[in-house]
Order: structure tokens, then sequence, then C-alpha cells
């Protein structure tokens, strides 16, 4: 009679539980992901295939009509460059303040927990809070910087109603509300760089400025990419704060493709063209995404 712990014969094959632990783990998660973003994705490329409209029930099929709409669609492509510009005008000081701020923090500053609060605190209040904020900032007669311009003699500017301004004030506002988080990466990043590479550069008599060049900055070129990835990434979805200030004006001037597709499906009641829209936008994003993956793969090597 064979015992019950008998070794398995040889060639036989071990019972496998039906359902894997680390997959009831992860259900949860995956039901929310297919829930929240799968559905949305497959739903919205199919209705970027129909007419679907908010003042219709029954959308019909138009297969790729949408999408050459709005590959021809002048007002699309405004958008589009408003949203590149925005990029580039607010990625570079996101970047460039964040690493600032970090190194005088990093530094010594007396009270850095203050500073630490200082510089991140705007990045935890929420956007309403924000352009409320920065549209009494912005005001033309009663506004703090159009005061502090009379002061030193200069004349005041209208900041959301001049086209050639308004996205400039776009920009400013999103560097005092988001650069916090880019603040604290850095920051957590100049922790990581080993004290060691600083005590043999001052036994070689490096200065402060050789040690910011040759040690710092590039112990920090790595998470420096991350930030400008995740940075470029956020920018080409601006949409609150714009809306919210401007709305996209004086004459279209600061609407993003976001806010875009955002007039056309729930303004224009279009929303199987602003579902086009938002996958040819996802589409550019996508391309510009591997670009930007090809290049850090470049320099890495």
């Amino acid at each position: 009679m064979s015992s019950p712990h008998a070794a398995p014969r040889p060639g036989a094959t071990p019972v496998r539980r039906a359902v894997p632990p680390g997959l009831l783990f992860a259900l949860p998660f995956l039901v929310l992901f297919a829930v929240f973003m799968v559905w949305p994705l497959v739903q919205g490329l199919w209705m970027s295939l129909t007419d679907a409209s908010l003042s219709a029930h029954d959308p019909s099929f138009v297969g790729f009509d949408n999408f050459t709409e709005a590959v021809q669609d002048a007002e699309m492509w405004r958008a589009l460059g408003h949203t590149v510009l925005f990029t580039l005008i607010s990625t570079v000081p996101l970047v460039l303040v964040a690493l600032v701020m970090a190194l005088l923090v990093h530094t010594g500053l007396p009270g850095q927990w203050v500073w630490r609060l200082a510089f991140f605190a705007p990045y935890l209040l929420p956007v309403g809070v924000v352009s409320l904020l920065w549209m009494w900032l912005y005001q033309p007669d009663l506004g703090l910087y159009n005061h502090l311009l009379d002061v030193v003699g200069l004349g005041q500017v209208a900041w959301l109603s001049d086209e050639s301004v308004a996205m400039w004030a776009m920009a400013l506002t999103t560097l005092w509300w988001t650069v916090g988080f880019n603040f604290l990466l850095y920051l957590a990043a100049l922790q990581a760089v080993p004290d060691h590479l600083y005590e043999a550069a001052a036994l070689d008599g490096a200065g402060a400025w050789r040690r910011l060049w040759s040690i710092t900055l590039p112990q920090l070129s790595r998470i420096t990419m991350v930030i400008t990835v995740l940075q470029i990434l956020a920018s080409l979805k601006v949409f609150d704060q714009i809306y919210l200030l401007t709305k996209g004006g004086p004459n279209g001037s600061t609407r993003p493709v976001v806010e875009y597709v955002y007039d056309v499906g729930f303004t224009g009641y279009r929303l199987g063209y602003a579902s086009a829209i938002s996958y040819v936008f996802f589409a550019l994003v996508l391309i510009a995404s591997a670009a930007q993956y090809a290049a850090l793969r470049r320099r890495e090597k």
C-alpha cells in the first residue's frame, strides 16, 4: 500500500492550480483597467468611424470620412500648433527651474523644510483654485503684475486678452503650478548621488562649479531625460488651466487640441468627428513618444 506522501512517478505531470495566485491579486486592477481604459478606447475608436452626435441616437457608419476631414481641418492644425507652442515654452523652464530649485535646497539653504514646502505646495492645489488665483493676478487694473509694472514705470499688459501674450501667461501659470513635481524628482535624484564622488573631487581641488558640471549634472542626466519626456507628454495634454482662464481665447490663440476636441464634441455635438480628432492626436503623440524613446536609446549607447 503506497504512502499518501509518496513521491510522484517519473514523468508524471504535477497538478497545477486552476488560477495562479498572482492573477487573483492583479484581477481588481485588470477589471478596472478594462472598464475605464480598454473599453473607452475601443468604444471611442468605433465612434470615430460613425457620425455619432449628441443630437442623434442612431449613428451611421461612415468609415474613414471623419479622419479625412480631420486631416484637412485647418482649425485642428491651428489648435495643434498652439499645443506644440505651449509645450515648447513650458517644458524648458519647467525642467530648468526645477533643477535650480532642487540644487538650492540640496546645497543646504537654511530652513530646508520651508523651501521644500513652498516649492511643492502649489502642485497640490486643484486647477480651479490655481486658475482663480492667477485670474486675479492677471487682472488689467487691479492685478498684482500690472501694479508692479506701474511701479517700475512700465505699461500695463493685457495678460489674458492680448494674443501675443496670452499663451506666455498660460505657460507662466503652469510653471508656478506644476514645477514642484519636477523639483521633487530632482531632489530625490540629488540625494542618490554618491558622496564619495564629491569627496574625491574636493581632494583633487575641484571647486563648486567644477563639481556641478563634472559630477552633479552628469549624474542627473538620466532623470533629466525622464522629466523632459514626462513634461512633454503632460504639456501636450494641456486643457484645464487654459479653458478656465481664457477658454481658448482671445480669438482662439490659446486653444489647444484637447479643447478643440471638447468644443467639437460637446459644443458642436459631433462626437464621431471629435473622436477621430482624438485618435489623430493620439497617433501624433505616439510618434513623438517613439522618437523620444529612440533618442534615449541612442544616448544610452
